[in-house]
């Protein structure tokens, strides 16, 4: 079957199994292994369907193994399943972006030459991604020992929002090529000036990047240099860009409560090439000879009745 090759050659073995024969292989009830199976993401399989390898095995039976020994709770073990699927599945459509714009049009009709490629080229990428990962994995652990409680879940954060103006018409008007370099810009300034100010990136969804602080000086730095960054580059639009500041609860890598559904309201609400903060950044800053607050009033917006917000410039 054509990509049989590729298929092979990415997975690290041939097609061995259906999905009775791995479950039974890791010794899990086949209905388990359905459900880790779809919380990755993975489309539903036929019972005589012979799509898994000894990879698959081995897998299933680490993360059983995990849940045996209480390292992962049993009651969330399709939650990591679901955020691991998550984080890979956009990876693996930029490493495929990298393979098609490498090879051309050999990407899809010589299939040999893109499994050989792939071959050679696997293994480097494989040691990035473990290098990678394993910077993150102490960079984070190293924040989380720094925490004065370092079991909690829920911690009070600065959450920013810096959102492209405009984007929709882009979207109509710009060439797919014109767009992409336009997501690519955007999301490596972004990435670049929140690094720099000592924040982090939970997410860019399109026109919309998501950052973290721990406290709201960074974030006030990080959010009035993007909009001083963009200014000098005819290639990107205006941002505008919502702080707030409160309880915010970390759960797989993203971040929840009325602190983040704040500063996603603000960001709406505010003019091009602005930043609004609500009471709590505002109140941080304040008496900060680096700053001036400007206060707008109570502001309308959905869910959020009377929330006052104040517009954050550089002093003069």
């Amino acid at each position: 079957m054509r990509g049989r090759e590729l298929e092979e050659t990415i997975l690290g073995g041939p097609a061995r199994y259906t999905k009775d024969e791995v479950a039974a292989a890791a010794r899990v009830p086949v209905s388990r292994a359905e459900q880790l199976w779809q919380a990755m993401g993975f489309a539903h399989v036929e019972d005589d369907a012979v799509v898994f390898t000894d990879a698959d095995v081995a897998a299933l039976r680490s993360l059983v193994e995990l849940v045996s020994a209480e390292v992962i709770p049993p009651e969330l073990e399709s939650a990591v399943a679901r955020s691991l699927a998550q984080t890979m599945s956009r990876l693996a459509e930029w490493q495929v972006g990298i393979f098609k714009s490498l090879l051309g049009e050999q990407f899809a009709v010589d299939v040999a030459t893109t499994a050989q490629v792939a071959d050679v080229i696997l293994p480097v990428m494989e040691r990035m991604q473990d290098y990678v990962w394993r910077r993150h994995l102490a960079a984070t652990a190293a924040r989380e020992l720094a925490e004065r409680d370092p079991g909690a879940d829920e911690r009070v954060q600065v959450i920013g929002f810096a959102d492209l103006v405009g984007y929709t018409r882009l979207i109509r008007d710009f060439t797919e090529l014109e767009l992409a370099r336009l997501i690519d810009g955007f999301e490596s300034l972004a990435g670049g000036v929140v690094a720099e100010n000592y924040g982090r990136v939970v997410k860019t969804v399109g026109d919309e990047v998501l950052f973290v602080t721990d406290n709201a000086a960074e974030a006030a730095e990080i959010a009035l240099t993007l909009n001083e960054e963009i200014a000098k580059t005819d290639l990107l639009p205006p941002l505008r860009i919502g702080l707030a500041m409160g309880p915010v609860l970390a759960r797989f890598g993203d971040v929840y409560g009325s602190t983040v559904n704040i500063a996603s309201r603000l960001t709406s609400v505010a003019r091009p090439a602005s930043v609004l903060v609500d009471r709590e950044v505002a109140a941080a800053l304040r008496g900060r000879a680096e700053y001036r607050l400007i206060s707008v009033g109570p502001t309308k917006v959905q869910s959020f009745r009377g929330l006052r917000a104040w517009a954050l410039r550089r002093s003069e």
